[in-house]
């Protein structure tokens, strides 16, 4: 079976199982940055906890995105995923400031550290990220609301790898001032790594026309179909981060149904084939758009129809 094809329990029993890492570890790394001294082994536990926080709305996410369609959500629950991302990053951001805040504190008081623990718990860190990121890897590559889990454990993994360097310089030099320096990296990495997702999750939430997708391409390839003399009323979005859904009116001449029946078979294996678009909505029509080629005025063509 593909990783395309999985069904969502089993990514879900992946979730269960890197929530249960990301509460465990932490408490550990918590009570090691405490009786070692170290504010960026605390902070490194900090986006662990604020990960098991993101884990779990994101197996909530999961849990509803199965549900289908429904009278009232017409697109089913999918996009529940989409809000999911937000509140992780959201959650990702919040402790970040939060390190930073303290980490300040640390940078014009430095206070001695034990190097010795602090290698031993960040290791432990670092080997139970790891392995979150690779039980959620390869639903990364087809479900947003994976990608958003498996992009936090990998930070979190190089963040822990971090702190046991750190660890090995205190060993040999008393360099305490690097501890708030590194906190402050790991927050420049939470502020990176959610920007992304917090970028696209608020394009699909303002039915942005997606990335890679052309409104001129598509208009190209449309009327370069036979049949077919105009398109308006262009609207290209993300129902859900999996789908790309399409609404167009299409300019035809006076025929019969049956012919635009084969006409719009056609379309809807062009849009598929060409542009990925799963859910084309096609309306036919044999008047032409005098406004635009794309994008008609819909509240200007309604005010002239009622004079």
């Amino acid at each position: 079976m593909s990783d395309h094809h999985h069904p969502a329990s089993f990514w879900g029993k992946r979730l269960i199982a890197s929530m249960a890492i990301n509460l465990i570890i932490p408490v550990l790394q918590i009570a090691g940055g405490i009786v070692s001294g170290s504010m960026a082994l605390i902070s490194d536990a900090l986006h662990n906890l604020t990960d098991f926080a993101s884990l779990a709305v994101n197996y909530g996410a999961l849990v509803l995105g199965r549900r289908g369609p429904t009278y009232k959500q017409t697109f089913g629950y999918k996009r529940v995923e989409v809000f999911a991302t937000v509140i992780s990053v959201a959650l990702l951001y919040g402790a970040g400031f939060y390190i930073a805040a303290e980490a300040w504190q640390r940078f014009h008081a430095p206070q001695p550290i034990s190097g010795g623990m602090v290698i031993g718990v960040a290791l432990l860190g670092f080997a139970g990220n790891a392995v979150s990121a690779l039980l959620l890897y390869s639903g990364s590559r087809s479900n947003l609301n994976m990608k958003s889990a498996f992009l936090h454990m990998l930070s979190d993994a190089a963040t822990s790898l971090a702190v046991v360097l750190l660890g090995v310089v205190w060993l040999f030099k008393p360099w305490f001032w690097l501890d708030p320096l590194v906190s402050w990296i790991i927050v420049a990495l939470i502020i990176y790594g959610g920007w992304g997702l917090l970028k696209e999750s608020i394009l699909i939430l303002m039915n942005a026309t997606p990335p890679g997708i052309s409104l001129e391409d598509i208009q190209q390839t449309l009327t370069s179909i036979e049949g077919i003399k105009e398109i308006h009323y262009l609207h290209v979005w993300n129902p859900s981060a999996e789908s790309i859904a399409l609404a167009v009116h299409i300019t035809v001449p006076d025929q019969m149904l049956s012919r635009v029946d084969e006409l719009a078979e056609e379309v809807r294996e062009v849009l598929f084939t060409k542009f990925k678009i799963d859910h084309p909505i096609l309306q036919f029509e044999a008047n032409s758009c005098a406004e635009a080629q794309l994008l008609c005025n819909i509240a200007g063509d309604r005010h002239k129809n009622r004079k």
